[in-house]
């Protein structure tokens, strides 16, 4: 038999839950204010004690009317902090299944979908499946299998608050770890958010792919010409993520052609220039917007990767050499309309000068004495030194250390481009060297 002070705490519950069913959407929503504020922070032992060893009965009714109600937006992040107590508790792996069944994955990742819904609303739900993701591998997978990869990648470009999309990072920072059987579908779908319009998206997908690619260990090779896009952006913090990326990538699979896409970069195409010439004839308001204009923005965030690159590792900036990088360099320079494409590739040409010998000795021939000397006496200012001549010269140089290299032999090519070096650099680079004559 059950003693009185149970018996009154049964009478309580059923009282609790009858006053729910029969309450309306104000009565409701003052009952779930009540309970999330003295139940927060609760353990699973805990909420059994306050509902009687009912508090089951309590999260049927809220997951219930979450089901019902969750499109008209009644309550719903009252009702979703609510469910939050329960899955979030302590020992709480019965309330977790309990809302598995139901198909509570499913009913969250429509809430991110549906654009009536406000987005603090949206903000609790993607708590919920950290929550859920975070209580292992399995749960993991079903949010995967659910459609959750696309349906959350889609919410972080759609989304306009930071704060929001800074926990869709956690939730799928959370998907790629420990979690192999989907763990590429994840980072497939943070590649195929770096051509979306939101900065801040773009911004988190790259810090996740840093942390994810070291986990999928091979690249994908799409991962290239999406980088490499995503240095077209005007946002600083945009494009600092993306070269951080690229310094991680060069140590993968993809190097060579992230490299040849940098140098790329750095002469943009005719087809592309025609364009802008076309706009300008047509309208010549377009004049004041070039400076912004993603070729130019590219080349000046190719200059200074190729630069970040080049001081960090002395092999990647000889790889560079055999791609014609100081001939990109120095015609990027000549961009006059763009500053800080000439500031950026300026820089980094210092770089290549001080480093190599050769380099010096061919952009010494190019630029001619007076315009050598301005140049190292000041790399960074020299764009507002030089005149349309000098800018020409340096835009349409033929300048080809290159071909210098392998025409004068792989011997002059070693102690001439940086002197001594170890067995392993220069065995490195003797391959490299062939490699570029067999396609000269």
């Amino acid at each position: 038999m059950t003693s009185i002070k149970e018996q009154a705490a049964i009478s309580r519950l059923l009282s609790f839950l009858q006053e729910w069913d029969n309450a309306g959407k104000v009565a409701r929503s003052h009952i779930l204010d009540k309970f999330i504020e003295t139940n927060q922070g609760k353990t699973a032992p805990e909420l059994e004690q306050e509902f009687s060893q009912g508090a089951s009965l309590f999260l049927v009714r809220l997951t219930t009317s979450l089901r019902i109600t969750y499109m008209t937006d009644s309550c719903l992040e009252k009702l979703l902090r609510s469910i939050g107590i329960f899955l979030s508790a302590v020992s709480s792996n019965r309330y977790l299944i309990e809302f598995l069944e139901v198909g509570g994955v499913l009913t969250l990742l429509e809430i991110l979908g549906l654009e009536k819904i406000k987005e603090e609303a949206k903000k609790e739900s993607v708590k919920l499946l950290q929550v859920i993701a975070n209580s292992g591998r399995t749960y993991k997978e079903l949010i995967c299998e659910s459609y959750g990869v696309r349906s959350i990648a889609e919410f972080l470009a759609k989304s306009k608050s930071e704060e929001t999309q800074e926990e869709v990072q956690v939730l799928l920072d959370s998907l790629v770890h420990g979690n192999p059987k989907y763990q590429n579908q994840v980072y497939k779908g943070l590649i195929a958010l770096l051509p979306c319009e939101s900065p801040k998206a773009q911004q988190l997908s790259l810090q996740t792919l840093r942390t994810a690619q070291p986990i999928i260990g091979t690249t994908h090779p799409s991962i290239v010409d999406c980088v490499l896009k995503v240095l077209g952006t005007m946002h600083l913090e945009v494009q600092y993520e993306a070269i951080e990326l690229i310094k991680d990538l060069v140590g993968y699979d993809v190097r060579q052609a992230l490299l040849k896409g940098l140098v790329a970069l750095l002469i943009p195409s005719v087809k592309e220039i025609s364009k802008l010439q076309a706009k300008i004839l047509s309208d010549p308001s377009v004049l004041q917007l070039t400076p912004s204009l993603p070729m130019f923005l590219q080349q000046a965030a190719a200059a200074k990767a190729i630069g970040v690159l080049a001081r960090n590792d002395m092999s990647i900036a000889e790889e560079l050499l055999y791609l014609r990088v100081v001939r990109g360099l120095m015609a990027a320079m000549g961009n006059t309309d763009h500053s800080n494409s000439q500031r950026l590739a300026s820089l980094t040409l210092e770089c290549f000068v001080q480093m190599f010998p050769l380099v010096a000795e061919h952009v010494r021939k190019c630029m001619g004495e007076e315009l050598y000397q301005l140049f190292l006496s000041n790399a960074e200012d020299l764009y507002m030194k030089i005149d349309s001549i000098q800018a020409d010269i340096l835009a349409a140089n033929t300048v080809n250390v290159t071909k210098a290299l392998c025409l004068h032999g792989s011997s002059y090519s070693m102690n001439t481009l940086y002197g001594s070096r170890d067995s392993a650099q220069m065995a490195y680079l003797t391959h490299f060297e062939e490699d570029v004559e067999s396609k000269e």
